[in-house]
């Protein structure tokens, strides 16, 4: 009786332990999972650089319609700079002209 039960339980060790071992077939899936995984990361990694190149192409271009900008008001500064240095010039060459017509008229 021992025999017979330790023969059962050997059998039944065996059809268990060649039951839960992995096929050929079930490796190869597993394989073929983890590359379409490793596929598609480094996909992802691939798409992440291209937007982070082109967030960086981004940046740059709004850095350089920044400067543009702040080159622009520094022109529009000094020509006001200028204008209202012209004006200037206008009311006095005026006021000179008047005050000479007014030395004029009392003669």
């Amino acid at each position: 009786m021992k025999k017979a039960l330790l023969v059962i339980t050997m059998m039944l060790a065996l059809a268990i332990a060649v039951g839960g071992c992995a096929t050929k077939g079930d490796l190869e899936a597993v394989e073929a999972r983890e590359k379409a995984m490793a596929a598609k990361a480094d996909q992802a990694a691939q798409d992440a650089e291209e937007a982070k190149m082109a967030a960086d192409e981004a940046i740059m271009k709004a850095n350089e319609a920044i400067e543009r900008a702040e080159e622009a008001e520094m022109r529009a500064n000094e020509r006001e700079a200028l204008a209202a240095e012209k004006e200037r010039l206008a009311e006095e060459k005026a006021k000179e002209a008047d005050e000479k017509f007014k030395k004029s008229m009392k003669k």
